[in-house]
C-alpha cells in the first residue's frame, strides 16, 4: 500500500465515521436503531451501492468478534454489580434453558413451516437465539425501566452469546453433531471455565491497577481493556468461554472503584462505538442485496416463530419460577433484540463451507434487520402500554470518583438522579464526615461554591473533595442521604 492508498483509505474511513456519528443523532431523534443506518452505510457502499467489492467472511468473523469483546467490555464496565446480583439466578436460567427452548422451537418452526432439513434449522435457530449486547445496551440508554428488568436483560445479553457460540460452531461443523448430553456437558464446562477465568483476572487485574501509581492517567484505561482482551484470550485458549471471561472480568473491574473511573468508562464508551460502527458497515458490505429476494419470505416466517413464541416461550418456562409479573414477562419478551451478533454468527457457517450457509446468511441478516426495526422503535410503546417504567424508578446517586494523589485525597462527582431525596437538603443538613465538603454546585449550566444554608435542587450536580481516610464514609453517607433524606441516620436506623 503506498502512502497515497493511505491516505485515500483514511480519507474515506473518516468520512464514515463523521456519517455514522451524524447517523446517531438522527437515531436518537427519530427511534431507529442506529444499527440499521450503520448496515444500510455499507449497504450502499457495496457491490449493489458504489461497487466496493467484500466477500471475506473469515476477516469479518475475525474483526466481529474482537469489536464484540469491546461492546461486552463497555456493556460490562458500565453494569453496576448491585443491580444485577438479585437477578443473576433469572438471567443465567435465561441465558441457558431460555436458549435452548428458544432454538428448538425456532427450529421446529424452520424446518415444519420453511421446509428446511433438521441440521440447517438447529442451526438457524440457534444463531438467532442470542439477544444482541449492543442493541441491548443503546436502547436501555433510551429506555427507562425499572433497575431489575434493566439489569437482567444486561445480564442476560452479556451471558447468552457464550452457550450460543458453541451450539452454531457445533452445527455447522461436518460430520454428525454431538449428541445433545454432550453439548450440554460442554456448554456447562465452558461457562464455568469462562466464569473463573474472568472473575480471577478481574480481581487480580483490580488489586494491581489500584496499586499500580501510573505516570498518566490516560494509562488506566488502556490497561483496564488490555486485562478484560487478556481475560477473553485467555479464557479461549483455554477452551473456556472467551465472551463470558470478557464480561465478567469487565463487570468485575467496573464495580472496584479504580482510579480515573470516568475516563475508564469514557474511553471503553469510545471504543465500543468505533466497534460498532465498523461491524455493522462491515456486515452491510458483505450482504449483497440482489441474491436475497429468495430468502425474504423465509426471514420474515422464521423471525415471527421466533419474537412471537419461541422469545416468549423462553421467558415463560425460566422466568415463571422466579414469579415475575406477566407485565415483566411481556416486556422480556418484546426486548429480547437482536443485532450484530446473529448476523457475526451466521458467517461461522459461511467460514466452515456448511451446507445452505449463504442462505442461512440472507435469512438472519434480513430477519435482523427487519424485527429490529419492528421491536426497537417500539419497546418504548411497549412499556408505557404495560404501564412499566413510569414514574420514580428509584435510580442510585450518580458518583464518580477521581483519586487526587499528590494530596492523599478524592474528588468525587455526584449526580442528583430523579427522585433523589437528597433534593431539598441543605448542603450542611448532608452531615458529611470531617475532612469532606461540598465545593461546587453545578445547576441548569451555572456552577457556585454552596454554602451550609444552600438548598439542593433535582438535577444537581455536585463536586465534594474528601480525604482518602474519610472517601468512603463520605460516599456512604452521600448514598443514605439520597435513599432518606435529610433524617437519614436519626430515623429507621439508615
Amino acid at each position: 500500500m503506498t502512502v497515497d492508498h493511505l491516505n485515500q483509505f483514511l480519507l474515506e474511513v473518516s468520512v464514515i465515521l463523521l456519517v455514522a456519528v451524524v447517523a446517531v443523532r438522527i437515531s436518537t431523534r427519530s427511534g431507529l436503531p442506529s444499527l440499521l443506518i450503520y448496515l444500510g452505510i455499507g449497504v450502499a457502499l457495496g457491490q449493489n451501492g458504489l461497487g466496493v467489492t467484500f466477500n471475506n467472511a473469515e476477516l469479518t468473523q475475525v474483526l466481529g468478534y474482537a469489536a464484540l469483546v469491546v461492546i461486552l467490555a463497555e456493556g460490562g464496565l458500565k453494569t453496576s454489580w448491585k443491580a444485577i446480583k438479585p437477578v443473576m439466578p433469572a438471567a443465567t436460567a435465561l441465558a441457558t434453558l431460555g436458549v435452548a427452548v428458544s432454538v428448538f422451537v425456532t427450529a421446529a418452526g424452520a424446518h415444519w413451516l420453511v421446509g428446511l432439513d433438521w441440521r440447517t434449522s438447529l442451526l438457524l435457530g440457534a444463531i438467532v437465539s442470542s439477544t444482541d449486547a449492543a442493541a441491548v445496551f443503546s436502547v436501555l440508554r433510551m429506555v427507562p425501566l425499572p433497575k431489575r428488568l434493566t439489569g437482567l436483560l444486561e445480564a442476560e445479553s452479556g451471558f447468552n452469546d457464550a452457550p450460543v457460540v458453541i451450539l452454531v460452531v457445533a452445527f455447522a461443523t461436518a460430520g454428525e453433531a454431538d449428541a445433545w448430553y454432550v453439548l450440554v456437558g460442554t456448554i456447562i464446562a465452558e461457562l464455568a471455565a469462562g466464569a473463573v477465568v474472568g472473575y480471577a483476572v478481574g480481581r487480580i487485574g483490580a488489586y494491581g491497577v489500584r496499586r499500580v501509581a501510573l505516570p498518566s492517567s490516560g494509562l488506566y484505561p488502556i490497561a483496564v481493556l488490555a486485562l478484560i482482551v487478556l481475560a477473553y484470550a485467555g479464557g479461549a485458549l483455554l477452551h473456556a468461554s472467551g465472551f463470558l471471561a470478557a464480561y465478567v472480568a469487565s463487570v468485575v473491574l467496573g464495580n472496584a472503584k479504580l482510579p480515573h473511573g470516568p475516563a475508564v468508562r469514557g474511553f471503553a464508551d469510545g471504543l465500543a462505538w468505533i466497534g460498532q460502527i465498523g461491524m455493522f458497515v462491515m456486515l452491510g458490505l458483505l450482504c449483497t442485496p440482489a441474491t436475497m429476494g429468495s430468502a425474504v419470505v423465509p426471514a420474515l416466517v422464521v423471525g415471527a416463530v421466533l419474537v412471537f413464541l419461541a422469545r416468549p416461550a423462553s421467558v415463560l418456562l425460566t422466568m415463571t419460577p422466579f414469579r415475575m409479573p406477566w407485565r415483566e414477562q411481556a416486556l422480556l419478551s418484546w426486548a429480547g433484540l437482536r443485532g450484530a451478533v446473529p448476523i457475526v454468527l451466521a458467517t461461522i457457517p459461511v467460514v466452515y463451507g456448511a451446507e445452505s450457509a449463504q442462505q442461512v446468511f440472507n435469512v438472519v441478516f434480513i430477519l435482523v434487520v427487519v424485527f429490529t426495526l419492528l421491536q426497537g422503535p417500539t419497546l418504548p410503546l411497549v412499556a408505557r402500554w404495560l404501564r412499566i417504567g413510569e414514574g420514580d424508578l428509584g435510580q442510585d446517586l450518580g458518583i464518580e470518583s477521581a483519586p487526587l494523589e499528590k494530596l492523599h485525597g478524592q474528588l468525587l462527582s455526584v449526580a442528583l438522579a430523579p427522585g433523589s431525596l437528597m433534593a431539598g437538603v441543605e448542603v450542611g443538613e448532608l452531615r458529611l464526615p470531617k475532612g469532606a465538603a461540598v465545593t461546587l454546585v453545578v445547576r441548569e449550566g451555572s456552577s457556585f461554591v454552596p454554602d451550609k444554608t444552600t438548598v439542593l435542587r433535582p438535577a444537581d450536580e455536585l463536586l465534594v473533595v474528601t480525604t482518602d481516610e474519610v472517601a468512603e464514609a463520605a460516599e456512604k453517607r452521600l448514598r443514605a442521604v439520597d435513599r432518606g433524606g435529610k433524617l437519614a441516620g436519626w430515623l429507621n436506623g439508615r
